[in-house]
């Protein structure tokens, strides 16, 4: 295992946080809580991301696109 699915679950769960405080305070109204919110939409999924494609180039086999016909 590469340190990219470690690093995306990361990531995951620090954005989590940061979009569950963003949550809980939102009824402020304040910028700041809103760019939480944003912040942790965005951190959550990027590492979903990172996550999610680390594990896929891990367990696929390399394209090797030199050994098919010609067209």
């Amino acid at each position: 295992m590469n340190g990219f699915v470690p690093l995306g679950g990361l990531v995951l769960v620090i954005g989590l946080a940061l979009l569950v405080a963003g949550i809980r305070k939102h009824k402020a109204q304040h910028p700041r809580h809103v760019a939480m919110l944003i912040g942790g939409m965005m951190l959550t999924a990027f590492g979903l991301v990172l996550a999610g494609f680390a594990i896929a180039y891990e367990n696929t086999p390399p394209l090797d696109l030199n050994s098919g016909a010609a067209r």
